[in-house]
């Protein structure tokens, strides 16, 4: 896709001149560059992420949004997760949060901007949106997080998960409440499968995604490792794992009343992620060392059902 898409707009420019024509100070003619693309391919690419192949069902232009999106949660994301003084990395945030400001004042600095500003014209994307996953990204960064009540939980939720969703939803092409909702409960089902998921891997950083209230219910301590090794720890995943399939639930509900099309690459996600909410439960959390992971096999059965959904 990396190159690829770079070599397909070459062929298909009209597809990348901005909605908005107007010429600005800052933004000339509009245009959105394969060189652009390729900057901004080359972030996605760095990550070694799978997150490419999961795109392939849209179209070219919505392809180019998600990379545009994904590559600004990863640079914001590695922000919040690099070593280095707290107060730097909430500088780097905030200085994002200007960026994006500007940005929505049809200014840019380089590539990622360039399309980004690309996918927020031609997608209707908001900013507050940007605003919230940055948010979430300091509640990150400021402290480590260890056991925060139910409504700080939920919140941070929104933020890293279910506001890149309201943003997603939009580049898939369904920009209604309805694809809003979705995101709504597909972020929260995948933000709280990857909280059972890492559950060693945050220990080791010193963090605990579990909410106080129920470790309070089942005499855990809130030391990440302490309730890591704890025996009713296990209560505790349960009753979260219920809550992520719930919220699974509803997001196919949902789904069902949207554009198919639109909700392929979501379906996807949902496929993905509830059959590895499935394979942790079945593994369960006496052992946190080893996260859980989908056979190759798993993987194609999942793309196959997401196209006959």
């Amino acid at each position: 896709m990396t190159v690829h898409a770079a070599e397909e707009i070459s062929k298909n420019k009209e597809e990348y001149i901005l909605l908005d024509r107007a010429k600005t100070r800052n933004t000339g003619n509009g245009v959105c560059t394969p060189e652009d693309v390729r900057a901004v391919a080359e972030i996605v690419k760095q990550a070694g992420t799978s997150f490419a192949k999961g795109m392939q069902s849209l179209s070219l232009t919505r392809r180019i949004g998600m990379y545009a999106l994904y590559a600004f949660c990863r640079v914001v994301d590695d922000i919040a997760d690099e070593d280095g003084p707290e107060e730097e990395k909430i500088e780097a945030l905030q200085a994002w949060k200007k960026r994006i400001s500007a940005l929505f004042s049809g200014q840019t600095g380089d590539s990622l901007d360039r399309v980004l500003l690309f996918a927020i014209r031609r997608y209707g994307l908001a900013q507050q949106d940007f605003n919230d996953v940055i948010d979430g990204m300091e509640m990150d960064a400021q402290t480590a997080i260890i056991a925060p009540d139910e409504a700080t939980l939920d919140l941070y939720c929104d933020r890293v998960a279910s506001a890149v969703g309201r943003l997603s939803v939009r580049i898939f092409g369904e920009p209604s409440p309805l694809g809003s909702k979705v995101a709504y409960h597909l972020g929260r089902a995948l933000q709280i499968t990857n909280i059972l998921r890492d559950l060693g891997e945050d220990a080791q950083r010193g963090r605990l995604y579990l909410p106080a209230e129920l470790l309070a219910r089942y005499g855990i301590p809130k030391d990440p490792y302490e309730a890591l090794y704890h025996e009713n720890l296990s209560d505790v995943c349960r009753i979260m794992a219920l809550r992520a399939q719930d919220h699974f639930r509803e997001a196919y509900k949902v789904m069902a009343q949207c554009d198919k099309k639109a909700m392929r690459p979501a379906r996807l996600m949902a496929f993905a992620y509830e059959a590895l909410l499935k394979a942790q439960k079945k593994k369960g959390w006496n052992n946190t060392g080893k996260s859980v992971s989908l056979a190759p096999w798993q993987k194609l059965g999942i793309a196959v059902k997401s196209l006959l959904a």
